[in-house]
């Protein structure tokens, strides 16, 4: 199966995507971001590396989904393809920072690559207002993320609500990430794992 967690910049993905392999014995794709040779550049310069980062993006995801529809084993996956496309690319095209026809371009070739991959067997979005955002982007201490502007997380905010508000191509599970702490409080984990497993296995949970 093809597990995938969503949510915007500082939501909690890779902690949840890394607290659900360990439970299940999945394995973890992560999103490209310690190695990724255009982040520190794009937060300094958003104007000038919005294309090449969208574009590394893509071409990363596009190898990730290929390997997990190869595994004969179940993986989660640290954000998704259409993320890529529907939440960034479209906010930074909209702010300017992505000019029309490299964004047709862009868009274009993002349609021939998910022409050939599956969708995810489940979705799992965590939603986050911008107290939670802001206190994990602070508390994991990565500095190219100091020059994020909240304006900037706001209208990703804005992006994925309208994006979960149709999205039609799976399972979706959608997880207040306000009110969970899955590494201080294991039972708030525990609860996230019981919807899991009702979406997953049709086991029913008491809420």
């Amino acid at each position: 199966m093809h597990i995938a967690v969503a949510g915007n910049i500082g939501a909690g993905k890779s902690t949840l995507a890394q607290k659900l392999a360990q439970h299940y014995k999945w394995e973890v794709f992560y999103e490209s971001v310690d190695d990724n040779p255009y982040l520190e550049d794009f937060y300094s310069d958003m104007h000038k590396w919005a294309f090449h980062l969208q574009v590394y993006f893509l071409s990363t995801r596009i190898q990730q989904v290929l390997d997990i529809q190869a595994a004969q084993h179940t993986i989660i996956q640290d954000r998704t393809i259409y993320e890529d496309a529907v939440i960034f690319a479209k906010n930074l095209h909209a702010s300017g920072h992505i000019n029309p026809r490299d964004y047709a371009n862009y868009l274009n070739l993002f349609e021939t690559m998910t022409g050939f991959v599956k969708s995810p067997d489940l979705l799992i979005y965590l939603r986050a207002g911008m107290p939670t955002l802001v206190e994990r982007i602070e508390k994991r201490g990565r500095d190219y993320e100091n020059n994020i502007k909240l304006e900037y997380l706001r209208k990703l905010g804005d992006a994925y609500e309208d994006w979960i508000s149709k999205y039609n191509k799976g399972k979706l599970l959608i997880i207040n990430a306000d009110q969970l702490d899955f590494v201080a409080r294991p039972e708030d984990l525990g609860k996230v794992i019981e919807k899991v497993d009702r979406e997953l296995y049709g086991i029913f949970s008491n809420d």
